[in-house]
């Protein structure tokens, strides 16, 4: 996985398709994270967590994200103050304000956008492919 850095994290995370780690520096702890785009509604981010061994398919519904605002939802799968809940709602907050100290975001070293799997380092660095990144 690749690190972001914090002015990229809020934009790679509402590219659409992203998948990303949150690490915590001081515990260790870390959350694998997706978040993708409402396809009737571009204001609209699903967000879930990753809960078991598979990383393609063990994701859990958490909340979503409306116009940059995170909303733990009673769909949710996940309780409100589970870890993995917490952790999320912190890394939003502290995304939104610009202030990331004491966690580390990775990506999965796929496009944000589009899901392609990046070669390039600038491409790797930033999250997104070349044409990607003049699409947002």
């Amino acid at each position: 996985m690749s690190q972001l850095q914090c002015q990229d994290a809020a934009k790679f995370a509402l590219a659409g398709n992203a998948v990303f780690t949150i690490v915590s520096t001081k515990t260790g702890t870390r959350f694998t994270y997706r978040v993708r785009v409402c396809e009737n509604d571009a204001t609209l981010y699903f967000v879930q967590v990753l809960t078991g061994p598979d990383n393609t398919s063990d994701y859990k519904y958490l909340g979503i994200i409306r116009r940059g605002v995170f909303f733990w939802t009673r769909k949710s799968s996940i309780a409100r103050d589970a870890p993995s809940s917490r952790a999320f709602e912190w890394f939003w907050a502290h995304t939104m304000r610009g202030d990331l100290a004491g966690v580390d975001i990775h990506h999965e070293g796929r496009c944000g956008r589009c899901g392609r799997a990046l070669t390039v380092p600038e491409s790797i660095q930033s999250g997104f492919g070349p044409e990607c990144i003049n699409k947002l």
